[in-house]
Formats: structure tokens, sequence, C-alpha cells
């Protein structure tokens, strides 16, 4: 009695965090009901017996994915009301998509059918010999090991698109040069220096600056060399003036 009336009590508000995260204006809103809607299945996944996905739920969902979502529309500086402005434009689409999309969920719920011993199966006791992390395993790595490497592969596939896509390749931008930095000398970027007991660090000759390298030099050597070719120009015009 009081499994089934926790069960009815997190869904209850696991749906009703889920229609918020979609149904809220504010994004920051929206993302603080998706971790509360996170929090919730994971509760029901306890009361399942399923402590394994209750934890990857909560560690990887609330702790980096539902966070990192939070950090980004934070600092995002996202103009929504511009947003909203092209929603009538595109609502003939999303109303199409949509629809396809309800058509596919009646289809499958239409064609689903409940095995003839499921109620026994799940009635029956949970052995002891195998624990839940353990049978979940065995699952995933023997008779769906393509289909979880696929999914791998899929995900790998995303995050790569998405690096693709934010990358911005600036003139500002510092590289790394990785010959330079394996070729240098402790000579060229350490300096033995003897100091007195008690003594201050105005005394010693202030704080060190780092020696330039020779990559920054080469770059500040060019930007130099671009500055006068610049100058030269400029020059070359107040003469014709």
């Amino acid at each position: 009695m009081i499994t089934a009336t926790l069960f009815y009590i997190f869904a209850a508000i696991l749906i009703a965090s889920a229609a918020m995260v979609v149904s809220a204006r504010n994004p920051v809103h929206s993302v603080l009901f998706l971790i509360l809607a996170f929090f919730n299945a994971a509760a029901l996944f306890l009361i399942a017996d399923a402590e394994f996905l209750a934890m990857i739920l909560v560690i990887v969902y609330v702790g980096a994915v539902a966070v990192l979502f939070l950090f980004v529309v934070m600092m995002l500086d996202v103009d929504f009301a511009q947003l909203r402005g092209g929603f009538q434009r595109y609502l003939p689409v999303g109303a199409a998509v949509g629809g396809v999309l309800f058509i596919e969920l009646l289809i499958v719920l239409g064609g689903w059918k409940l095995a003839p011993n499921g109620v026994q199966l799940h009635m029956s006791p949970t052995p002891t010999t195998v624990s839940n992390t353990e049978a979940l395993g065995r699952i995933l790595y023997t008779d769906y090991v393509f289909l979880f490497q696929t999914a791998g592969l899929v995900l790998l596939v995303a995050m790569m698109g998405a690096i693709v896509l934010t990358l911005r390749d600036r003139r500002t931008s510092r590289h790394q040069n990785i010959r330079v930095q394996v070729e240098r000398t402790p000579a060229e970027t350490l300096e033995m220096m003897t100091v007195q007991l008690g003594a201050a660090v105005g005394e010693t000759g202030g704080f060190l600056r780092p020696k330039p390298q020779v990559a920054v030099a080469e770059d500040v050597h060019g930007d130099h060399a671009d500055g006068a070719h610049d100058d030269h120009g400029h020059g070359g015009g107040h003469g014709h003036h």
C-alpha cells in the first residue's frame, strides 16, 4: 500500500514537472523543472528495485547534463524575444512534425501486446545470486552489445558535430606549438636564484616575469612587421597629401 502510494505521488510530480519543462517561459526555470523530473524518475527506479539506474540518472543526468544545460542557458546571451518572433512562421512545420510523431505513437501503442506470462514474471522472486547491476551488465554486453556500441558511436558523432559547429578560429586565438614546447631547454624557462633568509620580494628584484617563448617572439615580430607595413602605408599616404 505504501509503495503504491509513493509510486503515484512520484509519478504525478514527474508528469507535472515534465509539463512545466515545455511550458515554462523562463529557460532557467525549465532546466530546474527538468532536474526535478530526473529526481522523481530516479525515485520510481528505486521503487522498481533498479537502484543502479536510479544512481546513474542522478549522477549523470542531474550532476552533468542538467547542470551543463543550466550553465549554458545562463551564460549565453540569447534574445528570447527574437526567438519567439518566428513562432508563427514555423508553426505549420512544427504542427506537421508533431502530427507525424503522434501518429507513430498511436501505431506503437496500437500494436503493443503484453506477454502472456508477464504478470507471473513480475511477481516471481528476484534471484539472489545475481545483483541488479551485474544482470544489467550481462544484458548490455552480451545480448545488446552491438546496439550499445552503436549508441556510443552516435553520441561520439554528435559530440564531434557540436565541436565543429561551435569552433570559431579568430586571429587573436593562441595556438599551441608542440615542437617549440618539446625542444625548449630548462635554461630558457627557469632561472635559479639565491634568496636570503627573511628577504622580501622587493629586495630580490620583485616578481620575475616568464621569459618569452620562441613562438610568442615570432608572433610579436610578425605583429611588429605588420604594424611597420601599415605605418609605411600610412606614411606614404601622408606624404602624398
